[in-house]
């Protein structure tokens, strides 16, 4: 009788489990099968192998990927010369007119985190599927008269990186699953809000990626998951612009 129970208390448990929300891959509010049909939708498998580069404000990027390879760099002029940053998986290096000066470099890990937050963003939504990412469906909105999944992503602090306590929330079009806003919690140098807007679509050589209006946060207590209705009622304070210049892709 005993074993009956035992059994029958299992098949209840698993029936509820399996009804919670973004348990169900079929479920069209499964936050992970959102997050794989805006990749597909932005690039899919073209982000495994590509190169691209671009300029930001005053410095040129170059992004290349190969089935896990990657490789990140930086270039700028300053007073001192030529300056090359790279950042790929063995770590980060600087370089001076060729040279390798990263044993001189106070700031390896602020450099670091500058060269991989710039090449996050303009690849968004592609490290949506890292390991280390927790994804929470927090359910719908309309912005601009448009409609769109909401969807908080958090980190693991295993392979989260040094960033792992940052959060973002993610507004990703119902219809045609592109992910057009996001905002972000951050901790480092001071730590702030942010919410970014599009302002101009690249779709070059099979990726999109996007120009960004960028505004600051409220400075409040005010959830980032609550930007999307500050945004859409003119609340918020533009602060800069992200724009990725002479695009290329290949």
């Amino acid at each position: 009788m005993k074993k009956i129970d035992i059994t029958l208390i299992t098949l209840v448990w698993l029936l509820v489990i399996s009804c919670q929300p973004g348990n169900d891959p079929n479920d069209p509010n499964d936050p992970q099968r959102i997050i794989d049909k805006v990749i597909e939708n932005h690039g899919g498998t073209r982000y495994d192998n590509f190169y691209a580069s671009f300029d930001f404000r005053d410095r040129h990027y170059t992004i290349e990927r190969k089935n896990g390879i990657f490789q990140y760099e930086r270039h700028f002029s300053d007073p001192s010369g030529e300056i090359k940053d790279v950042l790929n998986n063995d770590g980060f290096s600087r370089y001076l007119n060729e040279h390798d000066i990263t044993d001189t470099v106070a700031r390896v890990a602020a450099y670091a985190r500058s060269v991989n937050s710039v090449v996050y963003f303009a690849i968004l939504p592609y490290p949506l599927n890292d390991p280390a990412v927790n994804k929470t469906y927090l359910g719908t909105e309309e912005i601009k008269g448009q409609p769109y999944h909401k969807i908080l992503v958090t980190f693991e602090a295993n392979g989260g990186g040094e960033d792992h306590s940052d959060e973002f929330v993610y507004w990703i079009h119902r219809t045609n699953y592109t992910m057009d806003y996001l905002a972000y919690l951050y901790f480092t140098e001071g730590g702030g809000k942010r919410f970014r807007a599009p302002m101009k679509v690249h779709d070059v050589g099979g990726l999109r990626f996007y120009d960004y209006e960028n505004y600051k946060g409220t400075g409040d207590e005010t959830a980032i998951e609550d930007y999307g209705q500050l945004y859409d009622q003119g609340k918020l304070e533009l602060l800069s612009k992200i724009e990725l210049k002479n695009l290329e892709v290949r």
